[in-house]
């Protein structure tokens, strides 16, 4: 009786190379699943978010972030894919096994934009007050928390200078920024200028080609943390002021 047991339980094992590619077969489809549906890893491309995030920094994002109904808030650092023409130069590919490891998620991937949400539909971004702090909906933001250069004002590259209005943001549009404001091609690259008529360019970043939301730095390892949303546009109002003009 016990030899039938033997045999029968014998038949039930599979052959150790078989369980293996079994195991590793399961673990790509579960990396394929993250990856697509919850997080995914991605390297910071550039200095444009500095000093918090540095260039080739690991990031992980949370993709249900804005999901059922969800959508970027004021304040957070998103992933986003480049809504024409946004990126500049040519990132280097990866190649080999980064390329294979890239594919299912298990190596960080190039081709996007991070930036900071400043500001969100009906929102009314202006440059900048007494003390160079940006306005949203006329509530001055202190970005001190967070920016590279408290002394460059937020119009630092962009041809307007310190002083220029953009706003409302359109219905399932966000108008984003980088921390390091004096090196980032963000949405006041984008701006048309009272001389571009017409104009093709767009500030707005279309919240469909957001990724999610960046909620941690993983590498290098000496500066791993949580990424959070700061709270500085707590205050913010949800409507701008009364244009007096149009009173």
């Amino acid at each position: 009786m016990s030899d039938k047991l033997k045999k029968s339980d014998d038949r039930k094992h599979l052959p150790v190379w078989q369980e293996s590619f079994l195991l590793l077969g399961i673990a790509l489809v579960l990396a394929i699943v993250i990856k697509t549906f919850f997080v995914q890893a991605f390297y910071i491309p550039s200095e444009s978010m500095e000093p918090g995030l540095i260039r080739n920094d690991r990031i992980l994002v949370q993709k249900v972030s804005y999901w059922f109904g969800g959508s970027p808030a004021r304040g957070d650092v998103i992933v986003f894919e480049d809504p024409g023409g946004w990126l500049t130069g040519e990132e280097p590919k990866p190649t080999g096994l980064a390329n294979l490891l890239s594919k299912v998620g298990l190596y960080p991937t190039g081709g996007h934009l991070v930036k900071r949400v400043i500001g969100t539909e009906g929102d009314v971004i202006t440059c900048c007050d007494d003390e160079g702090h940006l306005l949203v909906n006329g509530e001055p933001i202190d970005e001190t928390s967070y920016i590279a250069d408290r002394k460059t004002c937020a119009g630092a590259g962009t041809g307007f200078g310190c002083s220029w209005t953009v706003g409302p943001v359109p219905e399932g549009k966000v108008f984003v920024l980088g921390d390091n404001r004096g090196a980032s091609a963000d949405s006041r690259a984008h701006m048309c200028q009272p001389s571009e008529d017409p104009c093709a360019k767009s500030p707005w970043v279309d919240t469909d080609l957001v990724v999610g939301k960046v909620f941690a730095l993983v590498w290098p390892r000496d500066r791993w943390h949580w990424i959070s949303n700061p709270g500085v546009f707590d205050d913010v109002p949800d409507d701008p002021p009364a244009d007096p003009d149009k009173g």
